[in-house]
């Protein structure tokens, strides 16, 4: 069997190690043959492949990034299903592997809705795709985000500063929480609560009144409950989707003149995809892409592999997308007994 591989939208700690477990496992047990498609769907709709052996996967299962580079491309804006039906044939390839995210994963779904041959691998740092507990990349951001948050927090405690960290998550707050939770932060703004000034000035100043230099931390599509919509100032991307940022200075300067506590904000951006991937990471993304092999022998498309507890299971693409996997209000009210 012949198959296909790309990966699409944003990249993820962790991509290499599925690109390295589907084809180790393909091409050693199973025989396959593989082939890459260069800049996700970009690259599949523009016919851009390269041959994958096992030479060209070794030593990639710890690195950062992917080796076939990504982007956010609509494939439907590029010719769509004959599109890649026609690109499928010229390669002779029996099916595709798609990694990705939720919009990515969207266009898997599409296409395998139309009759290709595809299956899906669950990518996001955010950690907000239904059906799966857990995606890789989101353990990686996590700790690079805790970890800028203890520096943050040196500096401000240094200059008596309430230091505000923005952080990654789109519509969700999974990275703020666990990051903010586990740096000790004295308030996380996440997009599920809305929160007014009012509150957020009570656990700035309570901090502040105990000696501390107050920590704030803000998922980027948090907004305060006199906001209609999240703060965003650079458009959409090929999806169709907001790119959320900023709120963490828009946030500063309110905190300041309110307060009257010198106030910094820092946005920690795409440095929370960087690098290489947790162990964590690694081993999920790694089970993932040999489990992925699974679905395309057995031809279960329209379907992804996905975490439940700690087994891999098989779910469908429409139980995936949809809604995505917000934080449950429980989970935020046990973080904010130690606000302030």
């Amino acid at each position: 069997m012949r198959i296909g591989i790309l990966t699409s939208g944003g990249d993820a700690p962790g991509l290499n190690a599925v690109i390295r477990g589907a084809v180790l496992k393909g091409t050693r047990v199973h025989g396959h043959e593989f082939v890459g498609f260069i800049g996700g769907y970009k690259g599949l709709c523009d016919s851009e492949a390269i041959p994958l052996a096992r030479n060209e996967v070794k030593g990639i299962g710890n690195t950062g990034g992917t080796i076939l580079g990504t982007s956010r491309t609509n494939p439907f804006e590029h010719g769509g299903a004959p599109r890649v039906r026609e690109v499928l044939d010229e390669h002779r390839l029996d099916s595709l592997i798609a990694i990705g995210g939720e919009g990515s994963l969207a266009a898997a779904k599409e296409l395998s809705d139309l009759g290709l041959p595809v299956v899906g691998v669950p990518k996001t740092v955010d950690n907000d795709l239904n059906g799966t507990d857990y995606t890789f990349g989101f353990d990686t951001a996590v700790g690079i985000a805790t970890e800028a948050m203890d520096r943050l927090r040196t500096t401000g405690d240094s200059h008596s500063r309430c230091m505000v960290a923005e952080v990654m998550g789109r519509h969700v707050g999974w990275i703020a929480l666990h990051s903010g939770m586990a740096a000790g932060a004295h308030a996380i703004l996440i997009p599920e609560r809305r929160t007014s000034m009012d509150e957020l000035l009570h656990w700035v100043r309570s901090a502040h009144d105990r000696g501390r230099a107050p920590l704030v931390v803000v998922a980027e599509g948090f907004a305060l409950d006199t906001m209609d919509d999240a703060h965003s100032e650079r458009g959409l991307d090929a999806f169709g989707r907001p790119r959320l940022g900023g709120i963490g200075e828009k946030l500063a300067p309110l905190i300041e003149e309110a307060t009257g506590i010198e106030t910094r904000a820092t946005t920690l951006g795409h440095i929370q995809r960087g690098g290489t991937p947790s162990a964590f990471d690694r081993v999920l993304a790694t089970r993932f892409g040999m489990n992925v092999i699974d679905l395309v022998n057995a031809g279960k498309w329209g379907h992804m592999v996905a975490l439940r507890g700690t087994e891999i299971q098989t779910v469908a693409f429409s139980a995936a997308l949809g809604t995505l996997k917000t934080v449950p209000p429980e989970r935020y009210e046990a973080a904010a007994m130690l606000f302030g």
